[in-house]
C-alpha cells in the first residue's frame, strides 16, 4: 500500500503501473504461478511476495560508479524494463547509477539484471513503508541466499533517503 500511495503522490496510476511484488501475486491469485528464471531472482520473487516489498536486484557488476541515487522518473527518460521493452518510468521512483536507471519498483532494467554468469548481487528492499518488519525481510533474503546461492560475505545496510524532484 505504502509504494501505491508513492506513485500516486507522484501522479503515476498504480493500477497501471503494478508494483513488482503485487503484479507477483496477482499471478498466484490468478493461478499462473511466478516467473521461473534462476535461482536468485526465483529466489528474490519468493521474498517478494512474502514480505509486500517490491524487490530489485541486479548484477553488482554491472552498475556503474559507487553511488546509486533515488529520483523521480522523467519524461521520455530511456528505460529498457526486464522482458518489457522500453517502460515510460516518468513519475515512477527510479534508482540511477552515473549511466541511468537501474529500477524502479515496477521493473529493473535490463542493463543491470541478474544473468547466470552473476557474481555479486545487490539487492534493494523498496520500503516505502511497513508491510512487515524489515529485519525480517532482510533475514529471510539472507536466508535464502546463503541456503540455495551459497552467498558470501553478505553486508546488509539500512539506508533511509528521502524522495526527491530532479
Amino acid at each position: 500500500q505504502a509504494t501505491r500511495k508513492a506513485y500516486r503522490s507522484f501522479g503515476k496510476d498504480p493500477n497501471r503501473y503494478r508494483v513488482s511484488s503485487e503484479a507477483l501475486c496477482r499471478r498466484i491469485i490468478r493461478g499462473l504461478g511466478i516467473y521461473r528464471i534462476d535461482t536468485l531472482v526465483d529466489l528474490i520473487n519468493l521474498v517478494s511476495v512474502r514480505s509486500g516489498y517490491s524487490i530489485g536486484a541486479f548484477d553488482a557488476d554491472r552498475i556503474e560508479g559507487d553511488t546509486l541515487v533515488l529520483g523521480v522518473g522523467k519524461e521520455g527518460e530511456i528505460f529498457r524494463g526486464i522482458g518489457r521493452g522500453i517502460l515510460n518510468i516518468e513519475g515512477l521512483p527510479v534508482y540511477r547509477d552515473d549511466k541511468g536507471g537501474i529500477g524502479t519498483p515496477t521493473s529493473d532494467e535490463e542493463r543491470t539484471k541478474i544473468t547466470l554468469d552473476t557474481k555479486n548481487l545487490f539487492v534493494i528492499i523498496n520500503a516505502y513503508g511497513e508491510e512487515i518488519p524489515l529485519d525480517e525481510t532482510i533475514a529471510f533474503t539472507t536466508e535464502l541466499l546463503r541456503k540455495y546461492a551459497s552467498a558470501e560475505n553478505i553486508r546488509t545496510d539500512i539506508v533511509s533517503a528521502g524522495l526527491f524532484i530532479e
